[in-house]
């Protein structure tokens, strides 16, 4: 009896420090397993402007402003969780939506009739970067 205990209490133990094991993983690499890409591979879609700003001491992080012809994206960081600060459409457009977050990432959708432009930021190592830029086109009411 006692041998099959210690069996037991092996057996949990080991299925413990597999799990515990596996949840480190996934929480160090999340990012890239959420299909954010390799950390430092930051592409800026064409026609996109963006600055960073430095930090201020009352601000958590930097912030990013995404522009383009459909207006202007401010995104902060806060470690590795993306704030949707402001969505500013430009002359012509709308905000569809914005994201405020905290959030692994935000999205703003911009719309100028049957067009729209749909951003994703998050954060890589501490900055907005663009995760994904999205650009449709409604077809013609027949």
């Amino acid at each position: 009896m006692r041998r099959r205990t210690g069996y037991v209490t092996a057996w949990v133990l080991a299925a413990v420090l597999a799990v515990v094991v596996g949840l480190l993983a996934v929480s160090t690499v999340g990012a890239s397993i959420r299909g954010r890409g390799p950390l430092g591979s930051e592409v800026v879609p064409e026609g996109v402007e963006g600055s960073v700003a430095p930090t201020q001491l009352a601000d958590p992080g930097p912030s990013r402003a995404l522009r383009g012809e459909w207006g202007r994206f401010v995104v902060r960081c806060r470690g590795s969780y993306a704030v949707g600060v402001e969505a500013t459409p430009a002359q012509g457009w709308r905000t569809v939506s914005y994201e405020r977050g905290p959030d692994d990432d935000v999205d703003a959708v911009f719309s100028n009739g049957r067009s729209s432009v749909d951003l994703e930021v998050f954060c890589n190592r501490g900055r907005p970067t663009i995760a994904e830029l999205e650009r449709n086109t409604l077809p013609d009411d027949d």
